[in-house]
């Protein structure tokens, strides 16, 4: 890889078995890719980045079965992951493959949910539980929670018990800089936005952001991106087609922040 254009490998993950109240986040890879290939758009990011150079972004399909493994691959070959989920549980698996070879790392989460219960519904596998998994397992040195505006006394319980830095909803400034001085992975549930923006997911939340507030949040991240996700959308909950084009442009603007940091 000396001397070559980083890459983005596009990585599917499409499972939810570990999704609450509805399912249908498995569909979301396949309905993302279709979005990007809309010929109502382009590959062109805002800050003019063309993906459509092979060089610098490729689709490396969907995975099955083990997650570690195919994100192990996409590390090893030199490439940057962005992972199309699937339901939140996903991103345990993924920042562990990743904390292999990136530490300290830190972890950005953008959601209306806070995703620290130790259990939810009897489970501990739960997309409502995995930031608790990676916490409890040390796999990364902060974690910083954007948009939250469901946190309950359990989960404000446990963000005391794991230094959680939580910036809830209604104290989100869009000109807060969101800084770190070393690696960090991205994870952005789709239901950070409100509703309006993004109706396509289980759990709708109303008051959260707006997507150009998103975009200009992940714009002023500092530190090094080395991974991210975007997990949650339903496509079932979809049905006029409004939430698979704001993913793909989720998508295309994560991978600029990937590629020119």
């Amino acid at each position: 890889m000396a001397g070559s254009k980083p890459r983005v490998a596009l990585l599917g993950i499409p499972q939810d078995v570990n999704s609450s109240f509805l399912r249908g986040a498995s569909e979301a890879p396949a309905r993302i890719r279709e979005a990007l290939r809309s010929p109502a758009s382009n590959l062109s990011t805002e800050s003019g980045l063309d993906l459509g150079d092979p060089e610098r972004f490729e689709d490396a399909g969907d995975v099955e079965g083990p997650i570690e493994p195919a994100v192990e691959a996409i590390l090893a070959d030199g490439r940057l992951p962005l992972i199309l989920g699937g339901d939140h549980s996903i991103t345990h698996r993924v920042v562990r493959a990743i904390a292999a070879r990136h530490r300290p790392l830190d972890l950005l989460q953008f959601d209306a949910h806070p995703d620290l219960y130790d259990e939810f519904e009897g489970s501990r596998s739960s997309h409502a539980c995995p930031f608790a998994r990676i916490l409890e397992e040390g796999l990364v040195r902060r974690l910083v929670q954007v948009g939250i505006r469901t946190m309950n006394a359990p989960q404000r319980e446990q963000a005391a018990r794991f230094g959680v830095e939580v910036i809830e909803m209604r104290a989100w400034d869009a000109g807060t800089r969101l800084a770190f001085d070393g690696d960090v992975y991205v994870s952005v549930d789709l239901d950070v936005l409100d509703p309006a923006f993004a109706p396509g997911v289980s759990h709708r939340e109303p008051g959260g952001a707006s997507t150009r507030q998103l975009l200009v949040a992940l714009g002023g991240v500092t530190g090094r991106i080395v991974g991210a996700d975007l997990v949650e959308f339903n496509p079932r909950q979809d049905p006029y087609g409004l939430t698979g084009p704001v993913c793909a442009k989720l998508v295309k603007e994560l991978v600029a922040r990937l590629l020119l940091p």
